[in-house]
């Protein structure tokens, strides 16, 4: 009996795959874990938009063009960690993260909970779709309730990225807050009617058909890029099982997936067809993979950093340069910023009064004292000599230049100092014509 022969009679054993934790219990984690994280973002002054001064802030700081480097390399990390996040996982930010998806999800559980196991009242084009033992008046009142509550909710997280918590709850406890706009009730109810309109009838028609940052996202993938793919080999264990296109909620064939299709690599499909498979002590039809070649699904993970390797080769060096432009512009920012320009309203007629601007660009308490170098003390008028911040903001000096001045050029400096040792110098060229009396 040859060696082949012997081989040939040795039983094989195809055992399920332990997955542990499924891909639908992780990725509920990473979808609250990540409404979570958009909270605390401006709660923590990592980033927020100050609508009084009309600037973005970046830990507690106001952020200016000037600013350059800071802005820059923010900007070049993101950027830079979007690619490489959407050319390795593609669309994986939709269905793991994208609070539109998180939100259509809840909302169809609780409506297939109280309409029906096929129940369908968003937008898809067809008739809505109702179990008739539960249309029932109540039933919709619940879902209605459910869906209100949730928008209430959610639309109050855009707000934290103009206001800070202490007026958020002024605002939610009915207090009187001067800091409160008074158009912000309105404003609210925009928020929450958005988020109804969309929780209750578009749902995933946005993200199948509406979303352009999607569209978008799918400029950067390739054939290397994470996607389902499917075991053909072993298509006879799924004859008559539809199993995976039944629990997908964007409507696709996991089982012939493409590089640009509608999946959000959710993982729901994984899942369903494991469910299957273990009831026969078999592994899933269906996988995540880097590489759809199936003769080439061995070593998945020397694969897939590879992969990930090669793109990591170019963007990584843009991410560190931002990450460092970032960092300088931490180091060399400017808490302060002082600004000198003429306030006289007749033009054309002689100088006599400045405005001294110090703004304060970081949300703290501050004092700058203030003082003028080049003229006699008793030829200006100073309103004030220190400049006094509670929080950021922008304070504004009177200088008056008495009119006994002779003809000529004068050059005098104004110093401004704060009391944890920042200084700086602005240079003024004044000039005095005929008759300045």
């Amino acid at each position: 009996m040859s060696s082949k022969d012997s081989l040939s009679k040795i039983p094989i054993a195809v055992e399920a795959r332990n997955t542990g934790m499924s891909f639908h219990a992780r990725r509920r984690i990473t979808q609250f874990l990540f409404i979570l994280l958009l909270i605390i973002i401006p709660v923590s002054g990592l980033l927020r938009i100050d609508p009084v001064a009309g600037a973005f802030v970046v830990l507690d700081r106001q952020i200016w063009w000037s600013d350059f480097f800071l802005v820059f390399g923010l900007w070049l990390s993101l950027a830079s960690g979007m690619v490489l996040l959407y050319s390795t996982l593609g669309t994986a930010f939709c269905g793991w993260a994208c609070p539109q998806n998180i939100l259509s999800e809840m909302a169809n559980q609780w409506t297939y909970k109280l309409l029906g196991k096929r129940a369908d009242v968003s937008i898809t084009g067809e008739k809505m779709k109702v179990a008739a033992s539960k249309n029932h008046l109540i039933n919709w009142t619940i879902l209605g309730v459910l869906l209100l509550s949730v928008s209430l909710v959610m639309a109050l997280i855009p707000m934290f990225y103009f206001y800070s918590p202490d007026i958020i709850w002024s605002f939610v406890t009915f207090h009187d807050d001067a800091r409160l706009a008074g158009s912000l009730h309105y404003i609210y109810a925009i928020f929450v009617l958005v988020f109804l309109v969309d929780i209750s009838f578009i749902r995933h028609f946005w993200c199948r058909f509406m979303c352009v940052y999607k569209v978008w996202q799918h400029g950067f993938k390739t054939g290397q890029t994470l996607q389902v793919v499917y075991d053909i080999s072993r298509a006879e264990s799924c004859e008559k099982c539809n199993y995976c296109k039944t629990v997908c909620y964007l409507g696709i064939d996991p089982r012939n997936t493409d590089i640009y299709d509608s999946c959000i690599n959710c993982g729901d499909c994984i899942d369903a067809c494991n469910t299957v498979q273990a009831k026969n002590n078999l592994p899933g039809l269906l996988d995540f993979s880097y590489n759809t070649d199936k003769d080439e699904r061995s070593g998945f993970l020397r694969r897939n950093l590879s992969s990930i390797s090669t793109r990591m080769q170019w963007t990584i060096p843009f991410s560190i340069l931002g990450l460092c432009l970032f960092v300088w512009g931490l180091i060399d920012y400017q808490y302060y910023h002082l600004s000198v320009y003429r306030a006289d309203k007749d033009h054309g007629a002689n100088i006599s009064d400045y405005r001294i601007a110090i703004s304060n660009k970081i949300y703290r308490n501050a004092e700058l004292s203030v003082s003028l170098e080049g003229l006699p003390a008793d030829d200006y008028i100073l309103t004030k000599k220190r400049a006094v911040f509670e929080s950021a903001g922008r304070v504004d000096l009177n200088l008056h230049i008495k009119r006994k001045l002779k003809k000529g050029l004068y050059s005098f400096l104004v110093h401004v100092e704060s009391m944890d040792g920042w200084k700086d110098v602005y240079r003024v060229q004044h000039f005095v014509g005929e008759n300045p009396l």
